[in-house]
């Protein structure tokens, strides 16, 4: 049971939820039904993990004031996310489940890969170790800023599902082989990337802090963008890998022909999940955008291997600062009894 938006809603799907409509049955089983990409698995985990730490801890549960619980339940979600996909992924979705948006920079992965196997001899101990980070050679050096995360005021970010979501796990696979075949190609563009996702970081920075002068000038936002999702083409074309499939990039490039619209990407492993829309925080840029996603039809409408984009709609998520939460057990009464 998830938040509905971290599925696509296809027209055969169940109508059953509760009152508050926050849960959909879909009728499908988990393997059959369409992700969109949101960091569901990540959240997840996150979620179990909380709930399982808080109720063995005294006072039942987790102090989210605590930058040091925080991060206790940070370095176990981790683990278990890691233990979960079977290798040592990039961990950005459990950050941002549990600090929220933020910028990013990944632990090393010699911090988990020490671990072994569960069950074996001593693991609890250094489990524990690294949870509480006392293990003075394996300590955790994850960067996480949220201040070069916020979306400038005027504008808001919007999620667009386009049902035919991929398995992040093959993509990075397929992206990772590449990489080891031609790795002074793949560190030229991985660098590139690198520092353009710096500036525009650096950008929405600087757009957060402008009180005049260029404020609603988004011109050097947009270009910014587009050089990034430039690179991400070229490593999709050259690990042969649809990063950012051609009917995404086609769906994109007209919303951003839009009023309003100010940029446009394939966020995360990329390869058919939601695409991420900054627009102009303005009630005729949403209906506008709306209405023509809801007649949207991509040319020729069959992707890569056959995959065909399907009914495109705007998801309800919006950009969000906080990251875990406590909730009233109230609301999942229905699917509980």
């Amino acid at each position: 049971m998830a938040d509905s938006d971290y599925y696509s809603h296809a027209e055969s799907s169940s109508s059953a939820t509760l009152d508050d409509g926050r849960f959909l049955d879909f009728g499908v089983s988990l393997t059959q039904a369409h992700k969109t990409g949101l960091g569901s698995s990540a959240a997840l985990v996150t979620a179990f993990t909380a709930a399982v730490l808080g109720y063995y801890k005294d006072g039942g549960h987790i102090s989210l004031s605590s930058e040091y619980e925080r991060a206790c339940l940070h370095n176990l979600a981790q683990a278990a996310h890691c233990a979960a996909q079977g290798k040592v992924g990039s961990g950005f979705d459990v950050a941002a489940a549990v600090y929220g948006s933020c910028v990013y920079r990944r632990f090393s992965p010699s911090i988990l890969q020490g671990l072994g196997e569960i069950g074996s001899k001593s693991f609890s101990s250094r489990l524990r170790a690294i949870v509480e980070d006392t293990d003075s050679l394996h300590k955790w050096d994850t960067e996480i800023d949220k201040s070069s995360s916020v979306i400038p005021k005027g504008l808001r970010l919007f999620m667009c599902d386009v049902d035919c979501g991929s398995e992040t796990v093959g993509l990075v696979k397929q992206v990772l082989s590449w990489k080891k075949e031609d790795p002074d190609e793949a560190a030229r563009l991985w660098t590139t990337l690198q520092k353009e996702n710096e500036v525009l970081a650096q950008q929405l920075r600087r757009l957060s802090g402008d009180c005049g002068g260029s404020a609603g000038d988004y011109t050097n936002l947009s270009d910014i963008v587009l050089k990034i999702r430039s690179l991400i083409r070229e490593m999709s074309s050259k690990a042969g890998v649809p990063i950012e499939p051609e009917v995404q990039t086609r769906l994109i490039d007209a919303c951003c022909q839009l009023p309003g619209v100010v940029a446009g990407l394939v966020p995360g492993a990329g390869g058919f999940d939601a695409i991420a829309l900054l627009v102009r925080d303005n009630e005729e840029v949403f209906r506008n955008l709306k209405d023509f996603l809801g007649s949207y039809r991509s040319p020729g409408d069959v992707a890569e291997g056959g995959t065909g984009i399907g009914k495109v709609r705007l998801l309800g998520v919006k950009q969000e600062m906080e990251g875990l939460k406590e909730e009233d057990a109230k609301i999942y009464a229905n699917w509980i009894q």
